[in-house]
C-alpha cells in the first residue's frame, strides 16, 4: 500500500516518497482553473508520483493564458475527473488533494505562495509562513531521464 495515493475509478496516482513542496497557493491561474479562492497544492519529484494508466490521461494546458508552459493538466479521459499536472519538463508532478482523491489531513500545507496583498484579500492568519512566490529554499529538481 502506498503512503499517499489518489486518483479516480479509472486512474490511479501513489507515491511512497514525500511532496517536496506542499502550500496554499493564491495564484491568479490555481483561482481560475480550480474556482476556490486559495488551493492545497502538492509537488512531488516528477519520479515519484505513478500513474497506472498514463495512456489513459487526457492533457490540455494548465495555464489557458500561456498554454505553452510547462505545466499540463491530466484528466481522466474516461470520467473528467482531475487526476495530476504534469511537468513537460519531467521535474515535477502535482496534486491538489481535495480535487485528485488524496486525504488532505496527510498532506497539510506549510506555507502560503504567490499571496498578493494588492489583491485585497485578507492576510492568511492561520500561523504559516506567507510568501509572493514559492518558499525562498525551493529549488526545481533536475529533470527525470525520459
Amino acid at each position: 500500500m502506498s503512503k499517499y495515493a489518489g486518483g479516480c475509478e479509472h486512474i490511479h496516482t501513489q507515491a511512497n516518497a514525500e511532496p517536496i513542496d506542499n502550500h496554499t497557493c493564491h495564484c491568479s491561474v490555481c483561482k481560475r482553473v480550480t474556482g476556490q479562492d486559495s488551493t492545497h497544492v502538492v509537488f512531488f519529484k516528477y519520479g515519484d508520483l505513478e500513474v497506472d494508466h498514463p495512456e489513459s490521461l487526457k492533457r490540455q494546458p494548465f495555464n489557458d493564458q500561456n498554454p505553452e508552459g510547462p505545466l499540463e493538466l491530466c484528466t481522466c479521459s474516461s470520467c473528467g475527473a482531475p487526476i495530476m499536472l504534469d511537468d513537460k519538463q519531467r521535474r515535477i508532478r502535482v496534486i491538489v488533494p481535495n480535487l485528485m482523491g488524496y486525504a488532505t489531513q496527510s498532506l497539510p500545507p506549510t506555507y502560503h505562495a504567490f499571496y498578493d496583498p494588492s489583491k485585497g484579500e485578507p492576510a492568511p492568519s492561520d500561523g504559516r509562513p506567507v510568501y509572493d512566490a514559492l518558499r525562498p529554499d525551493f529549488v526545481w529538481p533536475a529533470s527525470a531521464p525520459a
